[in-house]
């Protein structure tokens, strides 16, 4: 258990009465698939336990204090994992980590950890080498959302190389920044 549990708070998009009138989810997703993402696996360990996900719903929540916000699917390990150690990890890949995305996506070997070499932070939190920029978060809090959870990280430590390019998810695939 943390040592200071993160507050929780529980939305529910679903019960909104504005959710029978919506735009169906194929839709929705067409839409959103034109949107330009960072590729980013998000960890945590709690003991020997580690897991992750690849995910493109992470940003910036606030500079002072230095926040970020992500999404993680409800009923996964890796939300288990976050709420007992209290504590995340995020990495942000660099293009010639698609096979680490591919991986935590779950397109890979079942050894997620193994597609790719990791280090830890001080906290223990999974911290990938080669990324573009590394954050390890202490667990601010969270907002239950229909079938996620937004969880909300103080960001404790950063390690970042501007001189490495992002990998892009856009229109369903993977893309690169044009350099030119």
């Amino acid at each position: 258990m943390p040592a200071h549990p993160a507050p929780t708070l529980a939305l529910a998009c679903a019960d909104h009465p504005a959710a029978r009138d919506a735009v169906p989810a194929s839709q929705f997703t067409g839409a959103m698939s034109t949107l330009a993402a960072s590729v980013t696996v998000v960890a945590a360990r709690d003991g020997a336990e580690r897991h992750g996900r690849t995910v493109t719903a992470m940003l910036s929540l606030s500079a002072e204090p230095p926040a970020i916000l992500v999404s993680i699917t409800r009923d996964t390990e890796l939300a288990q994992t976050i709420e007992t150690a209290g504590r995340f990890s995020l990495s942000v890949l660099a293009e010639n980590q698609q096979a680490v995305a591919d991986a935590f996506a779950g397109w890979g070997p079942a050894d997620r950890f193994g597609e790719a070499d990791w280090a830890e932070w001080a906290s223990g939190q999974p911290r990938l080498d080669g990324a573009v920029a590394s954050f390890d978060c202490v667990l601010a809090g969270s907002i239950e959302m229909d079938t996620h959870i937004l969880y909300a990280g103080i960001v404790m430590h950063t390690a970042s190389f501007p001189d490495r390019a992002p990998l892009l998810w856009h229109r369903r695939g993977y893309a690169r920044l044009d350099q030119d």
